[in-house]
């Protein structure tokens, strides 16, 4: 099946170059080579032109909040990658950083030998940026192709102000898309010319780096200008830990998902948003095998959609629930960056709780902390410092902790501005699945996105949704919970 022109954007206007060597395939966010809208069209392209593929996975030292902690992460998907290539008829080359700005020109110099470049479209992070500012410097077409959501992320046109408005216009649109799927195998039963040596670029000025020598950096991170302070996490990250963490959550979570998600003593929540965030598994791939499992078929769909949470799907009560955070919650946060520019910014929130958060900005607060405070997680909040605890320690954060720690943030800073900010420094500095449109959503949340006023009118948070520790251990199952994180963080000198 030929890519959707729905997931396809040209971002500049030069022809493809006739006597190109190859097609590239820039892999920038979909970091894996299954299930791959953008690998499946840069095959595509290449078998068009009778061209060998290059893949190529660049890691940057310069990103922000570059540390041990992701670096790894991203290197052991790279690891992967790289064996996974040495039984395809394509060519991997994997190039890192060694310092600040080393890399600048390497797609501009490996343009000039290709017929196009095919990359991921995503509105994460520093990419849109990026990929705007190198566009238009090549010499060849630059193809971005959407892979992020079962919803191309611009064919509905608008930011929508809640979940139910995002709902209930997926689910209207969702029944054709969902007979548009990346290959599982994207290479079987196709025959690609081999590239019988890397271009010359990534042996010489920007070296691209083997499969040994990936492992060794992945345990010799101090040798890189990043932040050593956040060490590393036990979680592996790569599209094999990837699989397994969907097996295992197939397996043990599932059937349990709707009334365990919550609690977190059961630890029921799926474990997959730091593979989604670095593209080390895909949503079409996670959808379509919970879908086969539960005997799905497209006639099970509601025939008359209304943005309900429930009763879409025609499956069971924990897939409905599961699947509507992967779907409805996780495309909203790439829906609202897209079409509202700037939406980590305070004055981009809804109008009304703006007005009602300034208001209440200059009342007492009960507790006031600032930045370092916070990290270390030395508050008089037990709960809230689990939470901390859990973030810096794993780079995880339990789903329904992190609304909690987002309100007592909200609720111990000076203004809402200051809490943003806060929220948005812990949570990218040491989060696996920060800097991401689904974080960045469950952030906003906290200060009234998405959500309605609620009364009564309350100090400090006006007719913002309020939440408490308090009410959150009468509601929750914690124990174990608490005991597993309680140790404090200690003093860092991070800010």
């Amino acid at each position: 099946m030929p890519l959707p022109t729905s997931r396809l954007r040209t971002l500049n206007d030069a022809p493809p170059n006739a006597q190109g060597r190859f097609v590239i395939y820039w892999m920038t966010m979909s970091r894996r080579l299954h299930h791959n809208f953008a690998l499946d069209h840069a095959i595509d392209r290449a078998a068009e032109w009778r061209l060998p593929l290059l893949v190529l996975e660049t890691l940057r030292v310069d990103y922000p909040y570059a540390s041990d902690r992701l670096h790894r992460f991203l290197l052991q998907g790279m690891h992967d990658n790289a064996l996974a290539a040495q039984s395809l008829p394509l060519r991997y080359a994997a190039y890192v950083e060694p310092r600040h700005g080393h890399g600048r020109g390497l797609i501009e110099a490996l343009a000039s030998e290709a017929a196009l470049i095919v990359t991921d479209d995503s509105p994460s992070f520093f990419i849109p940026h990026m990929l705007a500012s190198v566009a238009p410097r090549l010499p060849v077409p630059l193809e971005a192709v959407d892979d992020y959501g079962l919803l191309p992320i611009r064919s509905v046109g608008k930011a929508c102000p809640t979940a139910f408005v995002f709902r209930r216009l997926s689910q209207k649109r969702l029944p054709p898309l969902l007979l548009e799927r990346p290959r599982a195998e994207p290479l079987f039963g196709r025959s690609l010319p081999q590239l019988p040596s890397l271009p010359r670029a990534l042996t010489e000025r920007w070296p691209a780096l083997s499969l040994h020598e990936l492992g060794r950096l992945t345990d010799a991170l101090e040798t890189l200008p990043i932040d050593h302070h956040i060490p590393p996490v036990a979680l592996t990250g790569g599209a094999q830990a990837a699989q397994m963490r969907l097996a295992e959550f197939l397996a043990h979570g599932l059937d349990r998902y709707q009334d365990d998600r919550n609690h977190p003593d059961r630890q029921g929540t799926s474990g997959l948003s730091p593979y989604l965030h670095f593209g080390h598994i895909g949503i079409h791939q996670i959808a379509h095998t919970i879908l086969a499992r539960e005997g799905w078929s497209p006639d099970r769909l509601a025939l008359n959609p209304r943005g309900a949470r429930e009763g879409y799907w025609g499956v069971s009560a924990n897939a409905e629930a599961f699947l509507d955070q992967l779907v409805t919650w996780r495309e909203l946060g790439a829906n609202t960056l897209t079409f509202l520019p700037h939406a980590e910014h305070f004055d981009t929130l809804p109008s009304w709780a703006r007005a009602s958060l300034l208001k209440h900005a200059q009342d007492p607060r009960p507790y006031t902390y600032d930045l370092a405070t916070l990290d270390a997680g030395l508050t008089h909040d037990r709960v809230w410092n689990a939470a901390q605890h859990e973030l810096v320690t794993t780079g995880l954060m339990h789903n329904y902790l992190r609304m909690l720690w987002g309100k007592r943030i909200l609720e111990w800073s000076a203004t809402p501005q200051q809490a943003l900010t806060t929220m948005l420094a812990l949570n990218d500095r040491y989060a696996l699945d920060g800097r991401d449109p689904n974080s960045l959503a469950g952030i906003t949340w906290c200060l009234g996105r998405y959500d309605r006023p609620w009364a009564p009118e309350r100090p400090i948070f006006g007719v913002v949704r309020y939440m408490s520790s308090a009410n959150t251990l009468k509601k929750l199952r914690m124990r174990r919970y608490l005991e597993a994180h309680s140790a404090p963080t200690g003093q860092r000198t991070l800010f």
